[in-house]
């Protein structure tokens, strides 16, 4: 059966993309032509409609992609400037102006689907999960792995090498035992504590080391849905953000057991926070549904907006890297890269990209019908991974990716350590 969504999600940003060429241009020229001589037969009316119609539906159907150079991309992937790499230096000026589109749009095709030469990298393969429930957010810390989903599962793997489907419920209905869903999920940079938020204010923290959670929901009295949770820090000196729909910022402070929060803030103009993340105890980006990306320098008291101008799409993720860097999604398969006062994007594909996530020089993306989209050394590939639905987040680290969405999949990529 054809899943009439997704197909509607993958038109929409087609159609965006076709409506700024010469083909529509003619077509509508030709609608307006052959509209005007209606009065003389109204069967021109359906040549008119015919030559406007057909175009994009022939287009969509043969897989076309009118956003990009050429019929068809034709690169083998994009090598991108990069004199400065991934680290090394201080965070942009949250306050400098950065344009959008102010450097030329990149494209990227499905040329690679493995890793080439003799790169200690393995494919990617499905764990075996204890949930058919929606995965909406994923962190490696340590070594293991945390995602959250619908009704508050909470599900954690070990990263025990010899068990590959060693995934188990740590968490069965939410931190509050009211099987609200979780959206997101953070650790600290030690990866002894882990947060969780989502629906009606839900909150937890997990203790890693003692092996249990606290109920922290409704945070200053917030019952929101909190949309994204941002951490920094290590354990007992911890940041925590939080953002909800209506565009607001809840910053709080994790002190040795005590946990304070301050007023929340609204950094944009209350369109709903999609996404958080935080590089170290002080760094944090956020972005919204209205091409809003903020950056936060002093740990979430202040904010600046620092882009993005002229997107087509609707924002849906954010990263960052500690070398100043960002990346941002969108679902209309775009990903732009942002430093430096400039903003780079670059078409990934005609599927929306749900999630990216950048660690140690490693960066990837994640959308629908399973598609995964890796960055390394200026260039990046496509890979196509067993899950057959869309997956809504994705976490990479040097040694453990692990991608999840749909259904309780769960795709994972893990380093050789011996290469």
């Amino acid at each position: 059966m054809v899943d009439s969504t997704r197909s509607e999600r993958r038109f929409v940003p087609f159609f965006r993309r076709y409506t700024k060429t010469w083909i529509h241009a003619v077509a509508t020229a030709g609608l307006t032509a052959f509209g005007t001589l209606t009065f003389v037969n109204r069967a021109f009316a359906v040549v008119a409609l015919g030559i406007y119609v057909l175009p994009p539906v022939v287009l969509y159907l043969r897989g076309a992609n009118p956003g990009e150079r050429g019929s068809n991309a034709t690169k083998t992937g994009v090598t991108e400037a990069d004199p400065r790499g991934d680290s090394g230096t201080s965070p942009p000026d949250r306050n400098d102006a950065i344009r959008g589109s102010n450097a030329e749009s990149e494209t990227v095709d499905d040329a690679k689907s493995e890793s080439d030469g003799d790169a200690p990298t393995r494919s990617w393969t499905v764990a075996e999960t204890p949930t058919d429930g929606t995965l909406f957010d994923t962190v490696v810390a340590e070594g293991a792995a945390y995602t959250v989903g619908e009704n508050g599962v909470v599900l954690r793997s070990e990263g025990d090498e010899g068990d590959r489907n060693d995934w188990r419920i740590a968490l069965e209905d939410g931190p509050g035992a009211n099987a609200a869903d979780l959206r997101g999920v953070d650790a600290t940079t030690d990866g002894r504590a882990v947060w969780v938020a989502g629906d009606g204010g839900a909150l937890g923290r997990f203790d890693v080391a003692e092996g249990r959670h606290t109920d922290h929901s409704a945070p200053a009295d917030v019952t929101d849905n909190w949309t994204a949770v941002a951490v920094g820090g290590t354990t007992d000196d911890e940041t925590v953000l939080l953002a909800n729909g209506s565009g607001q910022v809840l910053r709080g402070r994790y002190r040795d057991g005590d946990l304070a929060w301050d007023t929340p803030v609204k950094p944009g103009s209350g369109s709903s926070l999609c996404a958080a993340t935080m590089v170290g105890a002080s760094v944090g980006v956020l972005c919204d549904t209205n091409d809003g990306v903020f950056e936060t320098d002093d740990g979430g008291e202040t904010f600046g907006r620092i882009g993005i101008d002229g997107v087509d799409g609707t924002l849906t993720d954010v990263t960052a890297t500690g070398g100043g860097r960002r990346y941002v999604t969108t679902d209309d398969g775009i990903c732009y890269r942002g430093d430096d006062g400039t903003w780079t994007p670059t078409r990934l594909g005609d599927e929306g990209i749900r999630a990216v996530s950048a660690a140690d020089g490693a960066v990837a993306a994640c959308g629908e019908t399973g598609v995964v989209y890796e960055r390394a050394d200026g260039e990046w590939d496509r890979t196509l991974t067993p899950a057959n639905g869309t997956l809504h987040g994705i976490a990479v680290t040097p040694s453990r990716s692990v991608a999840v969405g749909a259904g309780g999949t769960v795709v994972e990529r893990r380093t050789d350590a011996t290469t």
